[in-house]
């Protein structure tokens, strides 16, 4: 949640040289996260952006849907708008109540969502997928009576890919059968493996469409002199580990965690190298489990050194890691 548009410039940099391939920022409650995109890209940054993942009581889905598109417009790239239903304490604080159906809300939201953007429920269901996920820059995505169905003017577009949360198989289900990704955030690799790739899958199947492309956000640190794994993974996901449906899915994957126990959760972070902590190739070959789950684009989150020793201190855990990666993939040991 950057307080000042300049730390995340460096990051834009990085991703602009070609070093990663896309920039990601989940819910900012500080500078608003599409805000801070529209400044880059104001900046000359017309980068891949993507949401990892914006909550959706916080914004009515036609607000999102002109979200999306004012990005993918200003930045002539194609954006991915992931959101989530939040948990149920913080749509409670917001609505009143909790979702009835989590599942049910997340439907409905993406439905309206695809109707604001100008696609036909069927059309968003049905797209040519392979295409999609091999990252090509296809315009014209907007149908003339798509936009006069969603109340939206027309805007010409590279496009906008809805993503959708998940945690567990029920909205990975759901993922598969209505949007154009998966992002899950702090999964195992043997958890997606088991679990959520198979429904999102499932779900994929049921709907008679492609199976969408899956995003999972990993925390990561460089081991350097000086650091605490623990404390990292801590202060990169204390909120986190202090949630029911967090821990709920953490256990699922078998890590030993409670809700009243954060620290302790910390821990099992890393002991579980759920936290991907170690050199550069050590951190390669511990992201390469991604993959072979079944993980399409991995979302490197150094929040942890950020947050302890600075974000210049990140910035330089991200650089070396994407060298290392690049390495490892070419088949050079660092």
């Amino acid at each position: 949640m950057p307080a000042d548009p300049a730390d995340a410039v460096p990051f834009a940099e990085l991703v602009a040289r070609g070093d990663l391939s896309r920039l990601w920022q989940g819910q900012s409650l500080t500078i608003e996260t599409h805000q801070m995109f529209a400044y880059l890209a104001g900046m000359g940054f017309r980068l891949p952006f993507g949401t990892a993942v914006t909550l959706m009581p916080l914004r009515h889905p036609m607000e999102a849907a002109a979200q999306g598109r004012s990005l993918a417009r200003l930045t002539g790239r194609r954006v991915t708008l992931g959101i989530g239903p939040g948990s149920p304490d913080f749509v409670a604080s917001l609505r009143g109540d909790p979702y009835e159906s989590p599942r049910a809300a997340c439907a409905d939201y993406l439905r309206q969502v695809r109707g604001f953007l100008g696609e036909r429920p069927a059309d968003g269901a049905r797209r040519e997928g392979a295409e999609e996920r091999a990252g090509g820059e296809r315009r014209g995505n907007v149908s003339e009576s798509g936009r006069a169905a969603s109340g939206m003017p027309g805007l010409d577009h590279p496009g906008v890919d809805l993503g959708l949360g998940v945690l567990r198989p029920a909205l990975a289900r759901l993922a598969g059968e209505v949007a154009d990704a998966a992002i899950s955030w702090m999964t195992p690799p043997g958890y997606l493996a088991r679990d959520l790739v198979p429904a999102l899958h499932h779900g994929a199947r049921a709907a008679g469409r492609p199976v969408p492309r899956l995003v999972t956000v990993v925390h990561v640190a460089v081991a350097r002199p000086g650091r605490d794994p623990r404390q990292l993974a801590f202060a990169a996901a204390r909120a986190h580990l202090g949630a029911p449906h967090y821990t709920d899915m953490l256990k699922r994957a078998g890590l030993r965690v409670h809700p009243s126990q954060p620290y302790l959760n910390a821990r099992a972070l890393v002991d579980s190298g759920t936290f991907v902590y170690g050199t550069p190739p050590e951190v390669a070959a511990a992201l390469a489990a991604y993959d072979r789950a079944g993980v399409d684009e991995v979302v490197l989150n150094p929040a942890g050194v950020g947050l302890t020793h600075g974000w210049r201190a990140a910035l330089e855990d991200l650089t070396e890691l994407a060298a290392g990666i690049r390495l490892a993939r070419s088949g050079v040991i660092a």
